[in-house]
């Protein structure tokens, strides 16, 4: 898994008090689920899994963690901020107030990463996917029925 190893590096280098103090971010994983289908008889599956994002003793704003995130989200799981029904437990946290100064966050994200598995004469190729871009210039062309519907749908 790539995804949880780019958060700690985006985290590790872009916020003061973690380049200072590396041990107190913690990042595991929760409900692992390796989602394979055998179609065409390959091995190529999703990884599923909460990726856990601990910051401890943090003495910044909140807002110095989630920013980063949402950023990182937009570009490697942006469903989790286009989909309703993923915003509303894809990116979930908690925090413990530890004294009037610093306090513990607990992130969880809900991510998925696609690998592809080939085989080739010297063996298995492994490749971690990127996320699919979706292209809004396309002209798309709606056929219900085989007869042309307007697309965007009109009212």
């Amino acid at each position: 898994m790539n995804k949880p190893g780019e958060i700690r590096t985006l985290l590790s280098n872009n916020i003061t008090s973690l380049k200072q103090n590396p041990e107190n971010l913690h990042v595991f994983i929760e409900e692992g689920n390796i989602a394979a289908t055998a179609a065409s008889g390959n091995l190529s599956f999703e990884y599923q899994f909460t990726c856990v994002i601990i910051v401890t003793d943090f003495n910044e704003h909140a807002d110095n963690v989630i920013i980063p995130l949402l950023g990182w989200i937009a570009q490697n799981q942006p469903e989790l901020i286009e989909n309703p029904d993923l915003r509303a437990t894809g990116f979930q946290f908690k925090a413990e107030l530890l004294n009037h100064t610093t306090f513990d966050l607990e992130i969880k994200l809900k991510l998925t990463e696609r690998v592809k598995v080939t085989e080739q004469s010297e063996g298995l190729h492994v490749e971690h996917l990127p996320e699919p871009v979706f292209n809004d210039d396309i002209n798309w062309q709606l056929f219900t029925n085989g007869v042309e519907t307007p697309w965007p749908p009109t009212t």
